[in-house]
């Protein structure tokens, strides 16, 4: 049966202070009308980005029986969307509710929220890795960072990396099954501290770039919210180029509306002042495709 408005099951960590995670995706995707059905992986007194000693509480052994009950009461999803996992066994539930939705062929969108800058996040190790390599493989969307990408190819995480070398990376990641990758926070230009988010669509075999100005600030929680809105544009219908444009013109929006206030950043970006323009008319201005 169809619905009013079309579903994600948002697969990610709930974090009580901060925006991330849920905190945040829950009003993006809502903003773009997309109902958000949350299943908490974990819960998190604050995030890990920036404050010390928070409260980590591992939903595992919950997390089957929430997702059987869904499986009794039949509820069907347009998009099934997963980010940080607690743990190697979550791995293989969200596995198995992919294959238990499949009949209605939702879209299935994996960040494999590992690391930043070149490092594991504390509470991930290398048999995390090593399972998120074959857990992306029925991925319609994969947006890892650069370091995520770097451990998922057992690539050497380096400061640069050329277009030809980025593409490469591109490719590999996409015969490891994932129909379309999405890689942020990919180093610009030597020497420069600009960033570029790169893709790469299999079934049409095209390379698109879209370039991030730098801003010399840290906001945690802003990768969630970059897949949070490819996920509400591609459900609205939008091309993945326009889908990379909304998502990184947001974000740095965000960034920039948040910048200029005297606040703790690893408190997120100010959403409430941004969501707004989640509504507004698409502005293509800055994707270029790659040859």
């Amino acid at each position: 049966m169809s619905t009013p408005v079309k579903r994600v099951a948002a697969i990610h960590d709930l974090s009580g202070f901060g925006r991330a995670s849920l905190s945040a995706i829950i009003p993006i995707i809502s903003a773009m009308g997309i109902q958000v059905c949350p299943v908490p992986t974990a819960i998190l007194s604050t995030h890990t980005g920036g404050f010390d000693d928070y409260k980590f509480i591992d939903l595992s052994e919950h997390l089957e029986a929430y997702l059987e009950h869904w499986k009794k009461l039949n509820i069907s999803f347009d998009c099934i969307y997963s980010g940080f996992l607690g743990s190697p066994q979550q791995i293989d539930i969200i596995s198995q509710f992919h294959q238990d939705c499949n009949h209605n062929q939702p879209l299935i969108v994996i960040d494999p929220v590992m690391g930043d800058n070149g490092q594991l996040y504390q509470t991930m190790s290398m048999e995390m890795v090593v399972k998120m390599r074959s857990f992306i493989e029925p991925a319609d969307i994969i947006t890892p960072n650069f370091t995520e990408a770097a451990f998922l190819l057992n690539e050497e995480y380096r400061e640069n990396i050329s277009e030809e070398e980025a593409k490469k990376w591109l490719c590999r990641l996409a015969q490891m099954g994932p129909k379309t990758v999405i890689i942020t926070s990919v180093p610009d230009i030597p020497g420069r501290r600009n960033t570029e988010v790169i893709a790469f669509d299999s079934k049409d075999g095209r390379f698109w770039k879209v370039k991030c100005d730098y801003i010399p600030a840290f906001f945690p929680g802003t990768g969630d919210g970059f897949t949070s809105v490819i996920v509400g544009s591609m459900l609205q219908g939008d091309s993945l180029p326009i889908a990379l444009d909304r998502a990184v013109q947001f974000i740095s929006m965000a960034i920039r509306a948040s910048y200029g206030y005297n606040y703790p950043h690893r408190e997120g970006v100010l959403l409430e002042r941004v969501l707004d323009n989640l509504k507004a008319p698409v502005m293509v201005s800055s994707y270029e495709i790659l040859e």
